[in-house]
């Protein structure tokens, strides 16, 4: 399901506009964005939480010329499913 598939489904099962949800769902979308650049995590009880964690700095190979190369250290999104998540996929 692709952003545009997303925003029809809600309009259909909550009987807003496509506009509206759309609207909706760019807002909660920024909101997990801006929680997460200040460090916040954002917990969905029984869907599962969006942290964003430090990976450290790396040496990598070049695929190409296999020569090393440093891989710099960045903040990375990570989700964790919750249970009813995970129960309602098995």
């Amino acid at each position: 399901m692709n952003k545009t598939e997303l925003i029809e489904e809600l309009s259909s099962q909550t009987g807003f506009s496509k506009t509206d949800s759309k609207h909706l769902l760019e807002a909660f979308l920024g909101t997990v964005q801006k929680a997460l650049k200040k460090g916040n995590s954002v917990v969905l009880t029984g869907f599962g939480t969006f942290t964003a964690v430090q990976r450290k700095a790396k040496t990598g190979v070049n695929p190409i010329t296999k020569a090393p190369m440093k891989i710099p250290a960045k903040k990375v999104a990570r989700f964790k499913a919750g249970k009813e998540l995970k129960d309602a996929l098995n």
